[in-house]
C-alpha cells in the first residue's frame, strides 16, 4: 500500500486559501501484547496512546493516526489475515479492527489504491474490560470470522461481512457466540479453518490457567469445548495455528504453536481421519476416551476426528515468551497456499529467535537470533512476520520497533533496517534548535529526543523522510520541559525533569557532524570542529549524570556485528560516539548518541516545572511546582556564568509557561493561579535589573499556555475556561485586553504566534486544545509598539483554517511551535511543530497563497 505522503487539512475557516499538510508523526508503540499487526496490505498498524497508527515499513514513516478510542488501544487486527492469501488476491480494500482499554472495538477501511482511511463502525459493547487479543479469519472472498477476548472472562465471535463494492466498501458486523470462561480470563487467541472439514472452524484460547482450550464450530458462530491441551505451567501468551501442512507425501495436518510464561514453545499436531458413517455414538466416544488417554485429546467435527499430540517442545529463552507466529504462507500456481515451517519467536529476554526443523532429524532448532541493546533488563512484546517472510518486525519494553531484513544471496544475513521511533509516553515539551534545523522534544518517557529531515546524499531531490537522528538524553525522571540556548556558539539546551536540578547539555562532535550529514549544509558554529573536544557521553552506572567523551581519550572498542544477540545485563558497554551517515536505529540511538552534561542549576525547591531562554542566550528562566508563594518564584540564570541572577516573586501557584519578549525587554508569565504577570529585564553590568510590571487576573481557570507577537508588546493567553485572550502592554506599566476570541470547543491548552507582516502587525495564531486540535487564527492591527498611545488601529481576528481531526492529536495539546521562517526563501512553507499526551510529536507545512497571507 503507498498512501499520499502528507494529509491535507480538510476544514477552513473564514480566511480561505490556507491549508495544512502533515509532514511527520514521530510516536512509539503501547507497550502491550498483542498491540502490533502487519497486514497483508504492508502496512503495520499499532495503538499509540489513544490513537491507531500506521506505518509504512518500506518508507519508515508513520503514515497516518487514526482517532476514535477513548482509552489506549491494546491490540490490532487485519482482514484479510496474512494466512488468507487467497483472499488477499486483487484485493484494494482491506479493514482493520482495534480494541481498547475500555473494552471498545473499533473497525477501519482502509483503501489501499487510493491512500484513504475511514472509521467504519464501532461494535457493540460486549465486554465490560480492556481487549487483550483479537484473531480472525477469512472464511469467504466477504466473511470473515473472528473473535474477541477481555479481561473480564468473556470471548465473543463475530461475524464481518463485506457488502458489495457499490455499497462503497461498507460492511456490517454482528456478534455470533458469546462463551464465559470463568474468573481466570483468557489472553490469546487463534481461529483455524480445520482441514477436510471446510464449514468447520477450530477456537484455541489460553490465559490464566496454564491450559490451552480447543472450541470446535461452524461458520453460524456456535462454538462447543473439545478439549484440554496441558503442558505449559504459566500464563499462555499467544497462540497461532498454521494452514494445513502435507509433510513427506502424508495427509494435510494442522499445526498449533504455543508460548508461555514458563519459557517454553510447545508446536502441537492436529491428526485428521474421517469417521466411517457406521459408527455408533457410543463406540465413537468409546474410542475418543481410549485414545486420549493413551495417545493425547482427540475430538470430532462432522465426520472428522481430530488427534491432538505434542510434536516439539522447544527451549531457548530466557525469559516469558510473548509471542509465537508462524511464516505466513505463500501462495503457489493452481491457488495453492503453501504453509512453511518456519516459527518466529519474541521474547522479553530481548531476543528473537526463527526456528525451524533440521532438514535430515526433523528435530525443531533455532536457526536465527536477532536482539536488541537497550537500558531497561525488560525487552519484546510480539514479533512479527512481514507477508512475505523477508522481515521480521519485533516490539519492545521501550516502546520501540526493531526490523531486521535477511539481505542474504546465498545464505540468510538478517540486517537492522529503519523503522519509526517516538516516546511511548507523554511529550510534554518541545522547541525548534536556534538554526531551525532540528526538533528537540522531551517526554514523561524520560527520554529527549533530536528528528530531523534526512536528506538523501546520492539524491538530495530525492523525497525527505524525518527521523530521530539522536537522543541527547536518558534520564531516570520524567521530563517536563526543555529550552533550546539561543545566541552563537554550539549547540546547547536545558532541561527540567521532576527534580529539584536543570541541567545544561552542550552538543558532541559526533552530532554535529551526524547533523551535517543529515541536512548537507555546512556546521553553524564554525568552519571547522576543531572547537569542540567532546566526541559523546556515556551513561553513568549508578547516576543521573552523562560523562563527557574525550576526542584525545577514545579507545578503540571491537564492533559486535554478530547476530548472536547482546550482551548480558552484567556488563554495561561504553558507548561508542558515532558519525552516522545514514539514519541511526534503536540500538545506535540508546547508547551513542548522549550529549555530556555541562552544568546543574541547584535552586529550585520541588520538580521543574517551565523553562525558557532570551533571543540572545544570555538569559535562563526556570519555574516549579509550586502551591504556596515563596516557591513559585520564577529564578533567573545567566548563560555562561550558570549563576542565579535573579528571582522574581508574584505568583502563588505554579508558573506554568513563560516566554520574552522578540526584544528580551519583558518576561510573561501565566500561573495556576489565574494571572499573568509581566516583568521588566534589563542587564547590566553588575547583573540583571527586574521589576514587576503588571500583574491582572486573567482568566476564570488555570491559565495554560501564552505566546508574545514577534513585532510588538501584544501577546496572547490561553485557559481551560476554553477562552484565547490578546493583550497590550502599554505605556511599559500597564496591561490592556485587546480581544477574547469566540469560546474554544475544548480547554485551550497551548499556543504559538508567528509574525508575517511586520507594516499591519499581522500574524498567526496556532491554537492548540484538551481535545487534541488545532486551529489558525490570522491576527492583524493593534498597536505595533508600546510607544503609540492612539487606539485607531483596532485589532482583528479570524479563524483562517481547523485542522482535520485525522492530522491532529488525539489528547491534549501540550505544545506549539513555529519553526523560524527562512528569510531567503519568502514562498517556503511555514513550518509548525506540535506535541501532545498522545505521545506524539507532530510536523506539519502550513501553505496559504500569497494574497492571502498579505490580507492576515
Amino acid at each position: 500500500m503507498s498512501p499520499a505522503a502528507g494529509e491535507l487539512a480538510g476544514a477552513r475557516g473564514e480566511g480561505g486559501g490556507v491549508e495544512a499538510r502533515r509532514v511527520f508523526i514521530g510516536a512509539g508503540c503501547n507497550r502491550v501484547v498483542n498491540n502490533v499487526s502487519w497486514g497483508a496490505c504492508g502496512l503495520v498498524a499499532f495503538g499509540a496512546q489513544n490513537a491507531v497508527a500506521l506505518f509504512s515499513p518500506q518508507r519508515g514513516e508513520i503514515v497516518t493516526t487514526l482517532p476514535g478510542h477513548k482509552a489506549p488501544v491494546n491490540c490490532t487486527l487485519w482482514l484479510p489475515t496474512k494466512k488468507d492469501v487467497l483472499q488477499v488476491r486483487g484485493r484494494d480494500t482491506y479493514y482493520l479492527l482495534s480494541g481498547s482499554a475500555d473494552g471498545t472495538i473499533m473497525a477501519w477501511e482502509i483503501g489501499s489504491g487510493k491512500g484513504d482511511w475511514s472509521h467504519v463502525l464501532q461494535l457493540p459493547g460486549m465486554h465490560k474490560k480492556g481487549i487483550t487479543c483479537l484473531a480472525g479469519r477469512m472464511v469467504s472472498d466477504t466473511v470473515a470470522i473472528f473473535a474477541s477476548t477481555s479481561s473480564d472472562g468473556i470471548v465473543v465471535i463475530w461475524e464481518l461481512v463485506i457488502e458489495p463494492t457499490t455499497a462503497a466498501g461498507s460492511c456490517k458486523v454482528s456478534c455470533l457466540h458469546s462463551l464465559s470462561v470463568g474468573s481466570k480470563p483468557m489472553v490469546s487467541l487463534s481461529i483455524a479453518v480445520l482441514p477436510e472439514q471446510g464449514s468447520h472452524l477450530v477456537l484455541a484460547m489460553g490465559g490464566l490457567d496454564h491450559k490451552i482450550h480447543i472450541y470446535c464450530g461452524d461458520k453460524s458462530g456456535k462454538f462447543i469445548k473439545a478439549c484440554e491441551l496441558k503442558g505449559h505451567s504459566d500464563w499462555i501468551r499467544s497462540l497461532d495455528f498454521s494452514l494445513p501442512v502435507m509433510i513427506s507425501g502424508e495427509k494435510h495436518n494442522l499445526f498449533l504453536v504455543s508460548s508461555s510464561q514458563d519459557r517454553t514453545i510447545r508446536i502441537w499436531k492436529m491428526d485428521s481421519e474421517a469417521i466411517s458413517p457406521g459408527s455408533t455414538a457410543q463406540l465413537r466416544k468409546a474410542n475418543i476416551e481410549m485414545t486420549s488417554y493413551i495417545e493425547g485429546p482427540l475430538f470430532v467435527a462432522g465426520n472428522t476426528s481430530y488427534q491432538v499430540s505434542l510434536e516439539s517442545l522447544l527451549v531457548g529463552h530466557e525469559d516469558w515468551v510473548y509471542s509465537v507466529e508462524w511464516q505466513p504462507p505463500t501462495l503457489l500456481p493452481g491457488d495453492e497456499a503453501h504453509q512453511a515451517m518456519s516459527i518466529l519467536s519474541a521474547s522479553m529476554d530481548k531476543m528473537m529467535m526463527i526456528w525451524k526443523p533440521e532438514k535430515n532429524t526433523g528435530l525443531w532448532i533455532n536457526s536465527v537470533t536477532v536482539g536488541e541493546l537497550s537500558h531497561s533488563a525488560l525487552g519484546f512484546y510480539g514479533g512479527h512476520w512481514q507477508p512475505d517472510g523477508k522481515s521480521i518486525l519485533a516490539h519492545g519494553y521501550g516502546g520501540s520497533f526493531h526490523m531486521w531484513r535477511d539481505v542474504g544471496v546465498d545464505s540468510e544475513n538478517w540486517q537492522p533496517q529503519i523503522v519509526p521511533s517516538g516516546h511511548f509516553a507523554p511529550v510534554s515539551d518541545l522547541t525548534w534548535a536556534k538554526s531551525g534545523q532540528y526538533l528537540l522534544s522531551v517526554s514523561h518517557d524520560q527520554t529527549t529526543r533530536i528528528f530531523a529531515p534526512w536528506r538523501n546524499q546520492v539524491n538530495p531531490g530525492d523525497i525527505i523522510y524525518w527521523r530521530e537522528i539522536a537522543r541527547p538524553q536518558i534520564h531516570g525522571h520524567d521530563s517536563n520541559c526543555v529550552a533550546f540556548i539561543q545566541g552563537s556558539g554550539n549547540h546547547r539546551f536545558i532541561s527540567g525533569a521532576d527534580e529539584k536540578v536543570s541541567r545544561v547539555f552542550e552538543a558532541p562532535l559526533s552530532f554535529l557532524k551526524t547533523l551535517q550529514q543529515a541536512t548537507l549544509l555546512k556546521p553553524d558554529i564554525s568552519d571547522d570542529f576543531d572547537n569542540v573536544q567532546v566526541l559523546g557521553a556515556n551513561m553513568s552506572a549508578l547516576g543521573l549524570s552523562q560523562k563527557p567523551i574525550y576526542t584525545h581519550g577514545v579507545k578503540e572498542s571491537p564492533s559486535s556485528n554478530s547476530s548472536d544477540g547482546p550482551d548480558s545485563m552484567e556488563t554495561i558497554p561504553d558507548a561508542v560516539p558515532t558519525v552516522f551517515t545514514e539514519p541511526p536505529v534503536e540500538d545506535q540511538l540508546a547508547w551513542n548518541t548522549l550529549w555530556p552534561e555541562s552544568h546543574k542549576l541547584y535552586g529550585h525547591g520541588n520538580e521543574l516545572f517551565s523553562l525558557c531562554c532570551d533571543y540572545e542566550g544570555k538569559l535562563v528562566a526556570s519555574s516549579c511546582k509550586a502551591q504556596l508563594a515563596p516557591v513559585a518564584e520564577i529564578w533567573l540564570w545567566e548563560v555562561g556564568t550558570w549563576k542565579a541572577v535573579g528571582r522574581l516573586q508574584s505568583h502563588n501557584l505554579t508558573v506554568t509557561q513563560m516566554e520574552f519578549s522578540r526584544d528580551n525587554a519583558f518576561l510573561l508569565s501565566v500561573s495556576r493561579d489565574r494571572h499573568l504577570s509581566i516583568f521588566s529585564i534589563k542587564k547590566t553590568r553588575e547583573g540583571v535589573e527586574h521589576h514587576l510590571v503588571a500583574k491582572h487576573e486573567a482568566h476564570k481557570r488555570i491559565i495554560w499556555a501564552c505566546s508574545w507577537n514577534p513585532f510588538g508588546y501584544e501577546f496572547a493567553t490561553g485557559s481551560r475556561d476554553k477562552t484565547v485572550k490578546i493583550w497590550r502592554v502599554q505605556d511599559t506599566s500597564s496591561v490592556k485586553l485587546l480581544a477574547t476570541l469566540p469560546q474554544f470547543r475544548d480547554s485551550v491548552t497551548a499556543l504559538a504566534w508567528m509574525g508575517r507582516d511586520s507594516a499591519s502587525n499581522a500574524g498567526i495564531l496556532a491554537v492548540g486544545m484538551d481535545n487534541g486540535l488545532i486551529e489558525l487564527w490570522s491576527v492583524s492591527g493593534g498597536r505595533a509598539s508600546a510607544g503609540d498611545t492612539s487606539d485607531s488601529s483596532p485589532l482583528i481576528a479570524a479563524c483562517m483554517l481547523q485542522f482535520d481531526p485525522l492530522m491532529c492529536h488525539v489528547s491534549t495539546v501540550h505544545r506549539l511551535r513555529w519553526r523560524e521562517p527562512d528569510s531567503s526563501d519568502e514562498k517556503s512553507a511555514l513550518e509548525l511543530a506540535s506535541c501532545g499526551a498522545d505521545h506524539c510529536v507532530r510536523v506539519f507545512d502550513v501553505h496559504c497563497r500569497t494574497d492571502q497571507c498579505n490580507q492576515i
